[in-house]
């Protein structure tokens, strides 16, 4: 039986990556992107299916689950990868606006899409929930003054990363009893649009862990928060 991913925010990028390798390796990777002409141009470049999903739209995400359920049935893995940033600056220069415009995408997206799909992972003999989080939304490593985490500020970015870490162990606990596993993954500072490439990373290497979780054995792990090099402090 061919597994069956949903991917969102994956026309560039560790998304658009993800999705490739998932696909690299016989799974039905579902492109999931807000603009349509980019989403069905990514897809066709890959050779994999497209649905138009606006993390921030009920409406979008509710459609794009009833297709997905038309088309497939169920879904075996889902990749919370949509995220916004904007840049950073101290908090009390932030503003609530800003928060909640991060907040829309990086954390009540991510509810969103999760609850409209989570019957459909239920159908699943080994449902995986995979969410794309980051080190910065760690409070252990941002409060280690001898971490490179210390002197970067951004209130909207890293709270929102938190919080997702927080939603990560909320489903996970739901979940502990049955085949679905729950993980938080930092894929590391890597060169992409969202950070106008300044990264130091591939798109290829901070796709390897969330490809780990996503395809993880049934002994896998649940309610972890990890990066390629190991386990994240909460």
């Amino acid at each position: 039986m061919v597994s069956v991913a949903l991917v969102t925010g994956a026309t560039r990028g560790i998304g658009h990556t993800t999705a490739r390798l998932l696909g690299e390796r016989g799974v039905t990777a579902i492109i999931g992107a807000r603009d349509e002409e980019r989403g069905r141009a990514a897809a066709e470049r890959l050779g994999l299916p497209y649905v138009q999903l606006d993390v921030t739209d009920p409406a979008s995400v509710r459609s794009a689950a009833k297709w997905i359920e038309q088309e497939y049935g169920r879904l075996d893995i889902l990749v919370n990868n949509a995220g916004i940033m904007v840049p950073d600056g101290p908090p009390s220069q932030s503003s609530v606006q800003e928060a909640r415009h991060v907040y829309e995408t990086n954390v009540f997206g991510v509810i969103e899409v999760t609850n409209a799909l989570l019957p459909l992972l239920r159908r699943s003999p080994a449902g995986r929930i995979v969410n794309v989080s980051s080190e910065r939304g760690s409070i252990a490593g941002s409060l280690d003054q001898n971490h490179p985490l210390w002197p970067m500020l951004n209130l909207a970015y890293c709270s929102s990363k938190a919080a997702l870490n927080m939603i990560t162990v909320s489903y996970a606990k739901e979940l502990w009893d049955t085949p679905i596993k729950v993980n938080a993954v930092d894929p590391g500072w890597v060169k992409t649009d969202i950070n106008h490439n300044t990264g130091i990373k591939t798109v290829e290497q901070g796709a390897a862990p969330i490809l780990a979780m996503a395809l993880l054995d049934a002994d896998g792990p649940t309610a972890t928060f990890v990066q390629d090099e190991g386990p994240l402090p909460w």
